[in-house]
């Protein structure tokens, strides 16, 4: 139980971090949000360091708290800060860049975790402080780079800023057409004054941006892939893998998410959103019924387990080269500048809660149905295959205006949200 409470604390920390990502990136701004967020990380790495020679669980879970808390607000305004520096044509390829280093990110704690390295019982706090050494990087770096220009023109009317902020990124030029757009996005944002989080569940024009969302990530977290992340060794003995092999398995796994996250950028503007989310999950689902089916069969030898494994890497390739590199780029393209924060807030939540209960209970679920907890995970993953096919508009290389209204647009059994939620507005 302290082990579920030191796993899942981290998410208690992601959620509060997810709230507090339109009050703190509003009033500072993206870039020195970031600049901030890396002291909260670094003070929480200090009090990883000092929980050995304090002999403090106590303090292992705070620093958990901590972490979550600085990657919950980092991971947001991140997003927010790809999304508003990157042109219209790059969009899709800029905002992947976030699932590629998160998978940089979790490949560097699997390599410095082995036991050839850091991974031994008395260097344990030390490897879990590793994340402090990035959050040093940015802090030397980001204030050398500008701040969004989307932040400075929209939120805060500083049109010479922003196209100071536009040259320094794109390069020399007037960039009146991006200027333009942003002019266009503001009308729509005075029509529309920001919204607060509970403000944008009551409003129906977002209905549907804020249904897809919902399920993308619930498909997401649910497909089994937070749970690899987490209960990589508990699902890997399930498996049947050697105990002393399966660290070099889930370092493996690591390299896998790294490559498919990098082939997927060279795929997303080609291909667009669409195809990635449904053909992605369709395979996910397949493969989570085939590592089922070699789960029941270990009696039959060795290779067997290995096969399932190999069911498991062509998971996290369609997770990693699909929805999981996807979801970010879309999540930046659907919502208005008065809009997004509060999206952020609410879709933190729902990550960060669902991944608290996962951390929590997976331990028990796993010892309790065995090899068949990953039949749900199968229907999950079909769930989003059917939902991106049939309701997911197409988002590459249209403006945020025009896609708000391809989701108004959109009518399912003869019934449109946006159009029930005027009705009901005039009533």
């Amino acid at each position: 139980m302290i082990w579920s409470l030191m796993v899942s604390m981290f998410a208690v920390g992601g959620m509060f971090g997810a709230i507090s990502v339109k009050f703190i990136s509003g009033r500072l701004g993206r870039k020195k949000t970031m600049i901030c967020n890396s002291f909260i990380h670094m003070f929480a790495a200090a009090v990883m360091l000092s929980s050995k020679s304090a002999k403090s669980y106590e303090m292992v879970i705070v620093a958990r708290v901590l972490y979550g808390y600085s990657t919950g607000l980092g991971q947001s305004t991140h997003l927010m800060y790809l999304g508003e520096i990157s042109p219209r044509k790059l969009r899709g390829l800029v905002t992947l860049t976030s699932a590629t280093f998160t998978s940089l990110g979790k490949l560097s704690g699997q390599f410095f975790g082995l036991s050839e390295i850091l991974g031994r019982e008395e260097l344990w706090n030390v490897v879990l402080c590793l994340p402090a050494f990035f959050s040093v990087v940015l802090v030397a770096v980001l204030p050398f780079l500008p701040e969004a220009p989307r932040y400075l023109f929209i939120e805060k009317g500083d049109e010479t800023a922003c196209k100071k902020a536009l040259q320094t990124l794109w390069g020399p030029g007037e960039y009146r057409e991006e200027m333009n757009e942003m002019l266009v996005e503001q009308a729509a944002i005075e029509a529309s004054p920001p919204k607060s989080s509970l403000q944008l569940l009551r409003d129906g024009t977002v209905r549907w941006q804020l249904i897809t969302l919902s399920i993308i990530y619930f498909c997401n977290q649910m497909s089994g892939m937070s749970a690899i992340s987490t209960f990589s060794f508990d699902i890997f003995l399930k498996a049947g893998i050697p105990q002393d092999k399966i660290r070099y398995v889930t370092l493996f796994f690591g390299v896998c998410e790294i490559i498919t996250s990098v082939s997927c950028g060279l795929l997303i503007e080609h291909t667009g959103r669409r195809p990635l989310f449904w053909a992605g999950y369709s395979v996910m689902s397949a493969s989570w019924v085939l590592v089922t089916v070699t789960l029941n069969l270990q009696a039959y030898g060795e290779w067997v387990s290995y096969l399932g494994v190999g069911m498991m890497v062509v998971f996290i390739l369609f997770f990693c080269g699909g929805p999981g590199s996807a979801t970010p780029t879309v999540h930046s393209e659907i919502f208005l500048q008065s809009d997004r924060m509060a999206s952020f807030v609410l879709m933190g939540i729902q990550r960060w809660g669902m991944f608290f209960l996962l951390g929590l209970i997976f331990p028990f679920v796993i010892r309790s149905l065995g090899s068949y907890c990953f039949v749900f995970f199968a229907c999950v993953c079909l769930l989003g295959a059917v939902f991106t096919f049939f309701i997911l508009p197409e988002t590459k290389g249209k403006t945020l205006v025009e896609i708000s209204a391809e989701f108004r647009a959109i009518i399912v059994c003869g019934l449109s949200l946006s159009q029930q939620s005027s009705e009901a507005t005039k009533l």
